[in-house]
Formats: structure tokens, C-alpha cells, sequence
């Protein structure tokens, strides 16, 4: 059980650099747009979006070296493409070489959130599975908040501190790629992709200490790979798996957490508060979810993927719905605070907790990058087409208006989990897949 906790949180630190990379451009947002005087147009859709596209890039492409060159290399070129935009974006010298190198990580965070899950999943044992997954959700959290207390240290330590900021997460970049070294490849992968049935089972051993387990696990997946044998993603046999990552990939982002990060402050000004407090408030909205992140990682094994689903949707609905009445009548800006933290506890608790975990469980070993795939680049393009069009719909409809839409998609997410989502909790892998 040692190995399997250190390999997991290990490759789980990826997820730690995910939301460093995510939050860290936040210190450099104004002062590179006054330092190469570029317009609101160009710094917003060419300089900060950078990364973001990246990402969809690596999230929809991810798949293809987890499958032809296995997972362990994937990570090791994921921890590299950090260090490259880390080191490439603090030296920067115009806003065309800065946008290629935050692209360059946000093509690492898009093929992470495939490669994490889809490793951690592949050793861990079942009972532990979820809560081992669920550290790429924790270390993604974490790693946001490290981001804005290291720009709070870092800011007034020279001109140009923002360099400073972007570039101290060339650290994390070597710890990971060092510590990479003492992991081994994914049993399943040697199995499936590979073939190699001793590699596999000299990795089982060190995660199993009973012989009997280490042969049941060949057994199964060998198994697997008979009822199994077609390797088309697109194809009848996995529509419903397919259905059921689409739509929660989907739901993820039209609950508008990506809005409620990117906008908190501005949507808290709305309500009327203060900019001092409006940014106080917006430092809760992280040590909310890190807590919560914390409570779903816990229960996760316990109660079981459908029943987090459960309670962070009705925590959605609530939650929105009564942001909505509170700006549709003035009811006052700690009002809106409140249920907004509470929004972001349910989404800790249910979608935060579940969808890394959920993508990487439902689909067979054969196609589980390629699903994968298809979740991870459902969010990341959902998640690209809100943060462009919410300004804009910012002065088109009021924030009550804005807040329902999001509940009604919540109510749509409650009906989706209570009539199609199955429960994974307690099933191996190839359980999983052949439901």
C-alpha cells in the first residue's frame, strides 16, 4: 500500500502544477499588458486565453502518447512542457514568444488530466481508487492557492516581479520530474498495449503483496481484453459510456464554476460589495473549495461517486437559485457571498470530487485514454467558450438572469445522475467497464 500512495501522489503532483499554471498568470495579468501596451481585445483573446487553448489541444490529442508511449513517459513530457513555459514565460521579451510559452503549458495541463487519472486508476486497488484519483482534484486545488500566496510574496521584489512569479514554478517542474523516476509503468498498460505480461506482473507485486490478487488482476484483465477487443472509441459498443462522459463533462462547466472563479470579484461587485472586500472574498471562494475538496476525497470510497453527485447537485440548485433571487432583489451582497461559497462547496464536493474519477473509470483499458479524451475535451472546450462569451453576456443579461440559466442546467445534471449515472464504487476496472 506504501508504493501504491507514494507512486499516486507523485504523479498527482501534475494536477498541483495544473492549478499553479491555471492561477499564476493572475500576478502578471496587468503589468504585461502596460509593459507591451497591448489592447483589451489582444491581451484577453491572445495573451491570457493562450493556455487555455493549449489545453483543449492537449486534453482532445492526450490520449495518443498514453497509449503509444505509455503513461510514465507521458508524465515525464508533461513535468518538461511545465519547466519549458515556466523558464520560456519569465524570460519572455514581447507578447508573441510570452502566449507560445503558456501555450506550450497549457498543452501539459490538457494531456494531465488524462494521463493522472488514467495511471492512478490503473494501479490502485479498488476500495482506494476513488480518493487516490481524487488527489489530482486536491493537488489541483492546492496548487491554486500556493499560486496566489506566491504571488503575494513575490509582488514589489523588483520591477518586473511578475517574471519572478511565472518563473519560481520551474521548482515543482523538477521535483516532479525527479521523483518520476521511482515510479514504474502502468501494469495495464504493459498488459494491453505492450503485451508484456512479466513487466506487468513484476509491477503487481509491488503493489500486491498476496500472490493470489497479483494473478486474479492478470486474469481479469486478460479477460477483459477477450470481451473487448475493439479498439474504435466511435463505435456502437461504447455509446453509452461515451453519453455518459459527454454529459458530465458538459454539466461541469454549465453550473458556471469556471464563471465564479475567473469573475468572482467582478460578480461580487455586482452585489454591491466593496473592491477590497470583493477581493477578500474571492480569497475565500479557494480555502472554501480546498476544504470541501478535502471532505469529497474522503468520502468518495465511502458513500460512493452517484451519491456526491447527488448532493453537490441539489447544493447547486439551491445555491443558484437563491444567487439569482438575491440579485433580482437587491436582498444584499453578503447574501450573494454566502451562497456562492456555498456553491463552490458543492461543486468541491460532487462534480470536483467525481469527474476526474468517473472519466478514467467507465471506459475499458483498451479505449480508456480515448474516452478520456472525449470528457477532457468536452470541459476544456465548454470551459473556453464560457470564459470568451461571459463578458460579453455580462452586459447583455442581468446576473439573475445569468444565475438561473445556470441553475436550470443544474436541474438537467439532477435528472442525468439520478436516471443514467451507474456507481462505480466497489467494482475493479473491468467490472466498471463491462456494467
Amino acid at each position: 500500500m506504501n508504493n501504491i500512495i507514494f507512486w499516486s501522489i507523485t504523479v498527482a503532483i501534475a494536477g498541483f502544477l495544473f492549478g499553479f499554471d491555471t492561477a499564476v498568470i493572475s500576478g502578471a495579468d496587468q503589468p504585461i499588458q502596460q509593459l507591451w501596451n497591448t489592447s483589451p481585445l489582444f491581451h484577453g483573446a491572445f495573451i491570457m486565453s493562450s493556455a487555455l487553448w493549449g489545453t483543449v489541444i492537449g486534453s482532445l490529442a492526450g490520449s495518443y502518447p498514453c497509449d503509444k508511449f505509455g503513461r510514465k513517459w507521458t508524465l515525464i513530457v508533461i513535468g518538461l512542457l511545465y519547466f519549458i513555459s515556466a523558464l520560456g514565460s519569465a524570460v519572455a521579451t514581447d507578447p508573441y514568444m510570452f502566449s507560445f510559452f503558456r501555450f506550450i503549458g497549457g498543452l501539459g495541463v490538457g494531456v494531465s488530466t488524462i494521463a493522472v487519472p488514467a495511471y492512478i486508476a490503473e494501479i490502485a486497488p479498488t476500495k482506494h481508487r476513488g480518493r487516490l484519483i481524487a488527489l489530482y482534484q486536491f493537488q489541483l486545488v492546492f496548487g491554486i492557492l500556493i499560486a496566489f500566496l506566491s504571488n503575494y510574496f513575490i509582488s514589489g521584489v523588483g520591477e518586473q516581479d511578475w517574471r519572478w512569479m511565472l518563473g519560481v514554478e520551474i521548482i515543482p517542474a523538477i521535483v516532479f520530474l525527479g521523483l518520476l523516476k521511482a515510479i514504474p509503468e502502468s501494469p495495464r498498460w504493459l498488459m494491453v498495449f505492450k503485451n508484456d505480461e512479466d513487466a506487468a506482473r513484476n509491477v503487481l507485486h509491488q503493489l500486491y503483496p498476496n500472490r493470489a490478487d497479483v494473478d486474479a488482476t492478470i486474469a481479469s484483465i486478460k479477460a477483459n481484453a477477450k470481451h473487448v477487443s475493439n479498439h474504435k472509441l466511435f463505435s456502437k459498443e461504447f455509446i453509452l459510456p461515451m453519453v455518459l462522459v459527454f454529459l458530465l463533462a458538459f454539466f461541469n462547466q454549465a453550473s458556471g464554476i469556471n464563471f465564479i472563479i475567473y469573475f468572482s470579484p467582478r460578480v461580487f461587485e455586482l452585489a454591491g460589495l466593496e473592491s477590497s472586500l470583493a477581493l477578500l472574498s474571492t480569497a475565500g471562494i479557494g480555502l472554501v473549495n480546498l476544504f470541501f475538496t478535502l471532505v469529497g476525497l474522503y468520502l468518495i470510497d465511502k458513500v460512493g461517486r452517484k451519491k456526491l453527485m447527488l448532493l453537490g447537485s441539489i447544493g447547486y440548485i439551491i445555491s443558484l437559485s437563491v444567487v439569482a433571487w438575491a440579485f433580482m432583489t437587491n436582498a444584499g451582497g453578503l447574501v450573494v457571498v454566502f451562497f456562492v461559497f456555498a456553491f463552490i462547496a458543492s461543486h468541491a464536493i460532487g462534480q470536483g470530487a467525481v469527474i476526474w474519477v468517473f472519466i478514467a473509470e467507465i471506459f475499458p483499458n483498451v479505449v480508456r485514454t480515448k474516452g478520456q479524451a472525449l470528457g477532457c475535451g468536452t470541459h476544456w472546450v465548454m470551459a473556453a467558450i464560457l470564459t470568451l462569451v461571459m463578458p460579453w453576456c455580462l452586459t447583455q443579461f442581468t446576473p439573475s438572469q445569468i444565475f438561473s440559466f445556470f441553475a436550470g442546467m443544474m436541474i438537467l445534471q439532477l435528472i442525468y445522475v439520478i436516471w443514467l449515472m451507474p456507481e462505480t464504487k466497489g467494482l475493479d476496472l473491468e467490472s466498471v467497464s463491462s456494467q
